[in-house]
């Protein structure tokens, strides 16, 4: 049986094709990122002495967090999802979303080592940062700092690779600007901007801890 992706001679032995819609998939996983998002406002709010950037912080490590995990997880350790019979919610998400990046379901081995230490380490180093930030800890900014270096050396490597591989994973230009572009460019800009302001941070911390001592 053939399959919907991009370059048509890729060979997926056994495929087999999506069961549930777009609407069917992209309908949970928002609704529940939604969900996350809204429950660690009303926690973090809550925790005394926190700013309201410190708030959408931790909504934001939250749903970074459980992505990685999750998400991304499944797509690690489920080599042969697009071949299930009776696949579950994440083997559809994951077929739907190769329509954008048809290494995911070719299984490139540059794709699946940059999601397993995504989902390995980057996953749990997002959750602990949202504990940081509501517990005030003085590591926060120097972890904050260094996920968000992780993340944006993986969407370095995501992005140039898929351009020295060809550049032609998608099945049409929706799907291009729609998952290839737009659903990474949250994992650019907003680990940008974190890491500017953690950045920051240290470097005024180390200041006021050099006047200290003088």
């Amino acid at each position: 049986m053939g399959h919907p992706y991009a370059p048509a001679e890729l060979q997926l032995p056994g495929f087999v094709p999506l069961q549930l819609s777009q609407g069917q998939i992209l309908a949970p996983y928002l609704g529940t990122s939604l969900f996350v998002v809204v429950a660690i406002w009303l926690i973090s709010g809550r925790c005394r002495g926190l700013s309201k950037t410190d708030r959408l912080l931790m909504c934001w490590w939250a749903f970074t967090g459980l992505t990685h995990i999750v998400i991304e997880g499944t797509f690690v350790f489920a080599p042969g999802f697009f071949k299930k019979e009776n696949p579950n919610y994440f083997d559809e998400l994951w077929k739907e979303y190769s329509k954008g990046d048809s290494r995911y379901v070719a299984r490139d081995t540059a794709t699946v080592t940059v999601e397993g230490i995504t989902a390995v380490l980057e996953g749990p180093a997002s959750l602990l940062a949202v504990y940081a930030i509501g517990s005030r800890k003085s590591y926060s900014h120097i972890l904050q700092f260094t996920v968000c270096l992780g993340q944006l050396y993986g969407c370095l490597v995501y992005f140039i690779t898929a351009y020295l591989d060809g550049f032609n994973f998608w099945v049409s230009p929706f799907y291009f600007w729609a998952y290839f572009i737009a659903a990474n460019s949250f994992w650019t800009w907003i680990p940008t901007l974190i890491a500017m302001r953690s950045w920051k941070k240290i470097c005024a911390a180390i200041r006021a801890e050099k006047v200290k001592t003088k």
